[in-house]
């Protein structure tokens, strides 16, 4: 293999790759170096000259001609004069020799593992281009297709070829994709695996859902609205505090739209996932009570120590702050940074009632505070409740369950 040709087909195969001119000239010369450096220990006195259009290689070693006894003669840069007029007769002390070496004298075996270095740095470099690519769009939404869905994830393909991965535990539970898809997704992270990057895609993470926000809420785009958090049960319901420097401007009704116009389009991107989006605000009572929407707060105790808020609603108020699967609470829990327990309050209807807490003798405290975090802090709200319902509210064992009722039904039996 002559140099043209060793040229002009990595020349091809960099333009393939959509690798920029000067870099490819750049790996040649690395290349074409580092076998030199191999074969004369050194390439310092060498100049190396590559034409990549037309495949043309030129390599001179460049040495100064030095008298035949001198004491420099076995320096790397140094020619005897006797060995320079071999070259040239004409040639005198003092000046320097450029002696053209071709690839040949290389040998056969070099350049062919020069070849395979040139093809194996345009894919490292290729690499390297996909890394710092997507690295650079971590947390901005991108669309690929699915061209492969197997059991832990999804693979997907970007417009250029590269491959992407969409995890099980990254995808809305309630996604269902076929090969050919179009899928919406945030990149997530890029980690780079032995050697070979892995772009990481999510449909999950809460900067999905501030994304779709900013394509489809223009004032948020522009920064006239911020959103301030965002706490997410993908596929669910998620919670959005948002707020607006410019009292001109209402940040929940520009988010909903006119009649829910642009939420839509948000919420039908995550298969139907519940969207609250409430106003953010300072004082910490009012922004419980908006975090706990659609319910109506009766009075709220805030503990800031245990970092514990206390808040007490009407029984049919109750259901509405905890929600279906516990869901809303949770998510307000988070939205807020305190841990809400929720107290129906009593009216005089309720006499007959008894406190959870009278049955400490019975009942492990662990138990109650249990039942107390999903809004069940007397008896009758526990027994008005079936067997599935607590299975589904909270941690406790069927069996746990079971005694919790015999417990609760023997006190009104007396």
């Amino acid at each position: 293999m002559d140099a043209k040709i060793l040229i002009e087909s990595f020349a091809e195969f960099a333009r393939s790759k959509n690798v920029d001119r000067p870099t490819m000239i750049r790996i040649l010369e690395d290349v074409f170096r580092a076998m030199i450096r191999k074969k004369f220990e050194t390439d310092e006195n060498f100049d190396v000259t590559i034409n990549a259009d037309k495949g043309d290689l030129e390599i001179f070693r460049i040495r100064e001609i030095v008298d035949d006894n001198s004491e420099d003669i076995w320096d790397f840069d140094k020619i005897s004069l006797s060995d320079a007029q071999k070259i040239e007769p004409d040639f005198e002390i003092g000046e320097e020799v450029y002696e053209k070496i071709e690839l040949e004298e290389f040998g056969r075996r070099a350049v062919q593992m020069a070849r395979q270095t040139l093809i194996q740095r345009i894919k490292d470099l290729e690499k390297d281009i996909l890394y710092n690519k997507y690295e650079e769009q971590v947390g901005e939404i991108i669309s690929a297709e699915v061209y492969q869905i197997l059991g832990r994830e999804i693979l997907l393909i970007d417009g250029e070829g590269n491959e992407l991965i969409l995890p099980k535990g990254e995808q809305i539970p309630k996604d269902r994709f076929r090969k050919g898809d179009t899928v919406k997704a945030i990149v997530h992270r890029v980690d780079m695996i032995n050697g070979n990057p892995k772009v990481i895609l999510s449909r999950t993470s809460p900067v999905f859902l501030e994304r779709l926000f900013e394509n489809e809420v223009p004032e948020v785009y522009d920064g006239l609205i911020t959103i301030v958090k965002i706490v997410r049960e993908p596929g669910e319901r998620a919670k959005v505090a948002v707020e607006s420097y410019d009292d001109r401007i209402d940040p929940v009704g520009a988010c909903v739209g006119m009649k829910g116009s642009r939420i839509h389009a948000v919420v039908r991107e995550l298969q139907n996932e519940n969207i609250d989006v409430i106003n953010y605000t300072d004082n910490l009572e009012l922004y419980v009570s908006r975090a706990l929407s659609p319910a109506k707060v009766s009075s709220i105790s805030v503990n800031p120590d245990s970092k514990r808020i206390s808040v007490f609603l009407k029984p049919d108020q109750v259901s509405l702050a905890i929600g279906k699967g516990g869901f809303n609470i949770k998510l307000a829990s988070r939205l807020v940074g305190y841990e809400i327990d929720v107290f129906r309050e009593l009216n005089e209807y309720d006499d007959e009632d008894v406190d959870l807490n009278e049955f400490s003798d019975e009942i492990d405290q662990w138990i109650i505070d249990e039942l107390k975090k999903t809004g069940l802090d007397t008896a009758k709200s526990v027994l008005a409740l079936t067997k599935e319902d607590l299975i589904r509210r909270t941690e406790l064992e069927e069996e746990t369950i079971d005694e919790i009722f015999r417990i609760l039904r023997t006190e009104f039996e007396q």
